[in-house]
């Protein structure tokens, strides 16, 4: 039987799958949303960029939603204290994604060009707001997040509520942004380029060229600010991981440098910021190379570097905190009981096959690349 600390272990594994599982599925329709205004000409190609992924948005986006939710089973102190400090960022999150429902099942139900015009932009920002959003987050994260806790172990964070959101917009968390917001568009033009109508695949296309550039140059940028300019986090004493969890009672320093001690300690590690770097690059040039399939699989592969090299950084902090460094909550201390994080791994390995089979198989049900004849043939019940 898993014990405790292995459990702990598993489930950092298996929220980290959920994240990037999100990135690659829901992440293709934001960035589908994000190049709608600026790669469809007219009505009709906007609504051949729209339908690619019509079938799917609504599903893929459960990813996000199961991330959420396993955070707050597996974490419930991380996910109490970061959606605190966060609350103003995630309002601003969802506010944007409540344009894509709408956007979807009501921009073509009438033909008034202002009207369409309008949602189009609203599926930008839906698009957008979210992926820049997340990647900030990833950035206030890697910086330490002001809160501190008390003896009741309960957070309480630095700073007005009202200008919560400001501090949140720093130039490095803005460049972790933009980090997202570029793999995200990347990663929705190879879509496009599969299944789009040839006119909009080379439109794509020729987005794919500065995007794949653009994607490893900012993540090498990040990399390179982190290592000069920004002190890690490094646990020096604490107890025994299948203690009772106690956030408080371990002794955390900051150090220049110490969010790079994983490859020392792991060399293997070394592959994945190795991987965010070369894969975008690749499906770059098998985009150009008239292969945006494996080019997808590219993107996919590198979205995965980009994410797990943040997370194996980090590991095993959740949440550092920037004014209590012994407050910050890790793997080991802000896990749920063993018992819960036993009956969700049972439950997750009966049912996340099922999901993923289903999904497959959604997929290929309604696969195919959408042309503006299909569209014109069923304009009145095509999104």
């Amino acid at each position: 039987m898993l014990d405790y600390e292995t459990l702990k272990l598993v489930w950092w594994v298996l929220v980290g799958v959920l994240l990037i599982g999100f990135a690659i599925a829901d992440g293709m329709d934001m960035g589908v949303g994000m190049l709608l205004p600026f790669l469809g000409k007219n009505d009709a190609e906007r609504r051949v960029i729209i339908n690619t992924v019509g079938p799917h948005w609504d599903g893929n986006q459960v990813w996000l939603i199961t991330a959420g939710g396993a955070i707050f089973a597996a974490w419930p102190a991380v996910y109490a204290a970061a959606f605190s400090g966060f609350y103003l960022a995630m309002l601003l999150v969802l506010v944007a994604l409540f344009f894509r429902p709408v956007g979807f099942d009501y921009r073509s139900k009438l033909e008034n060009p202002k009207w369409r015009n309008a949602w189009d932009w609203g599926l930008f920002v839906g698009g957008l707001v979210p992926a820049l959003i997340f990647g900030v987050a990833f950035g206030n994260l890697l910086q330490g997040v002001p809160f501190h806790l008390d003896r009741f172990l309960k957070p309480h964070f630095e700073g007005s509520f009202i200008w919560a959101l400001l501090p949140l917009l720093n130039p490095f968390a803005l460049l972790a942004g933009a980090i997202s917001v570029a793999m995200l568009a990347l990663h929705g033009a190879l879509w496009l380029q599969m299944r789009a109508d040839t006119v909009i695949a080379d439109r794509a296309r020729s987005a794919i060229g500065s995007l794949g550039l653009v994607v490893p140059a900012a993540f090498a940028l990040g990399g390179i600010w982190l290592w000069l300019g920004i002190d890690g986090y490094r646990i020096v004493s604490e107890p025994a991981h299948s203690a009772l969890p106690n956030p408080l009672a371990k002794e955390v320093v900051r150090a220049a440098g110490a969010w790079f001690d994983i490859y020392a300690k792991l060399p293997v590690a070394m592959l994945l910021p190795i991987t965010g770097l070369l894969m975008p690059l690749a499906a770059r040039q098998l985009s150009r190379a008239g292969r945006p399939g494996i080019g997808f699989v590219a993107s996919s592969l590198g979205m995965t570097g980009i994410i797990g090299t943040a997370g194996a950084a980090m590991f095993p902090f959740l949440l550092p905190s920037s004014t209590q460094p012994n407050a910050s909550l890790t793997v080991w201390d802000a896990a749920s009981s063993h018992l819960t994080l036993k009956i969700m791994f049972f439950a997750v390995l009966i049912f996340l096959p099922i999901v993923l089979a289903y999904t497959l198989w959604a997929y290929r049900a309604m696969w195919g690349r959408v042309t503006l004849a299909q569209i014109e043939a069923n304009k009145h019940s095509a999104y």
